[in-house]
């Protein structure tokens, strides 16, 4: 482990502790800008960080798009003034009528959402128009993950009608996002994209014939940023929305060759609190502060840490089996990289931010709550 991660006065931080490397957050955002060919072809996801200072470091850096998922993420952008939000989840219910105390609140923010069905088309409609606003809406693309979405097609356009004759809603464009696209060689990636995209640059003519505005393409995540950085690098309509890449985890870092000049700027601060047995060495680095969501064994890698087997993990315990144990005693400091850094920051209510090897400031994950105050 690079002798930078390491804190040069580990004891006054207690443990299991999230750790943000802002210099290498800040060079992060400057590549993702370099791979994009400006700060005006992004529009990253604050899924990963959920936080107010990484969103600022982006402002200021140029980055005035963003993306999120949740009513409270979008709440978080705005509040720290970004100009233009996407709030690229279906909503429903409820949800709609909060999309609408949004924007009430915030009029210094333009905001847009997704749709992908009828009722969720009438269902924003009969909110947005009932609070007196118009929000722009995105039609969510089904290109082969099928999580959320309508394929490319007849029917695609028949929804994007829909939107353009609602009261309350404007055409906003298309939404793409291929989540099921992980192919570890670049050139494998490219060729699953370009399967599909020329399909949403037909849909994306066929609405211009019609009169109708798309003013906007929002296309991918990190794993296929490289891809749609290249393809549309002449287009002006298209934005790229990656997110892991400006914290970085093992699962991406570890995956893509391509990516391999974005670094981990999120570490894992964990203790030994148990020996028990001879060869066994116990953390509290439990699933209630790393990602459970790889399988158990690959939720996390220990940095500079003898050969050892993960054989238990719970909720507050990451048990390994270690030929070497006896050279650990409980209290002795170690460093985890997780494998999927969005979740596991929604584990922490805040980040110890490091510089220079020392702790100097603590950042909120604030958004890792469903309702910040709409």
């Amino acid at each position: 482990m690079a002798s930078n991660y390491r804190l040069s006065d580990p004891e006054s931080v207690p443990s299991p502790a999230l750790l943000f490397f802002k210099d290498v957050i800040g060079r992060n955002i400057q590549r993702m800008i370099e791979r994009a060919g400006g700060p005006s072809r992004l529009r990253p996801h604050c899924k990963t960080h959920k936080t107010r200072e990484i969103v600022q470091l982006q402002l200021a850096a140029g980055v005035t798009k963003h993306k999120c998922a949740t009513i409270a993420e979008a709440e978080m952008l705005a509040g720290v003034g970004v100009p233009d939000v996407l709030l690229a989840y279906p909503l429903v219910g409820p949800n709609c009528a909060r999309l609408a105390k949004l924007v009430a609140q915030f009029p210094a923010t333009s905001f847009a959402t997704i749709a992908d069905h009828a009722r969720g088309v009438q269902q924003l409609s009969d909110a947005l128009s009932a609070a007196g606003r118009r929000v722009p809406v995105l039609l969510d693309i089904d290109v082969g993950q099928h999580r959320t979405g309508v394929p490319p097609g007849d029917a695609a356009v028949a929804l994007y009608e829909q939107i353009g004759r609602a009261n309350g809603l404007v055409p906003g464009g298309l939404h793409v996002y291929d989540g099921h696209n992980h192919q570890e060689s670049l050139v494998d990636r490219r060729v699953a994209v370009t399967g599909f995209f020329e399909q949403v640059l037909t849909l994306r003519d066929v609405l211009h014939k019609k009169g109708l505005p798309v003013p906007r393409l929002v296309l991918g995540g990190t794993p296929t940023f490289p891809v749609y950085a290249e393809l549309t690098a002449t287009f002006t309509d298209c934005e790229l929305s990656p997110g892991t890449c400006v914290l970085n985890d093992h699962g991406y870092g570890s995956k893509f060759r391509d990516l391999c000049d974005l670094e981990p700027a999120a570490l894992l601060l964990t203790r030994v609190v148990s020996r028990p047995t001879a060869t066994r060495v116990t953390f509290d680095l439990g699933y209630k502060a790393v990602a459970s969501d790889p399988p158990a064994g690959k939720r996390l890698v220990l940095l500079d840490f003898p050969p050892h087997e993960p054989v238990l993990h719970n909720e507050e315990h990451y048990v390994v089996e270690c030929a070497e144990a006896d050279r650990y005693v409980p209290g002795d400091v170690a460093y985890a990289l997780p494998t999927h850094i969005c979740p596991t920051s929604a584990l922490h209510r805040f980040a110890q931010v490091v510089v220079e090897g020392r702790v100097v400031d603590q950042w909120e994950i604030v958004a890792r709550d469903r309702m910040l105050t709409i």
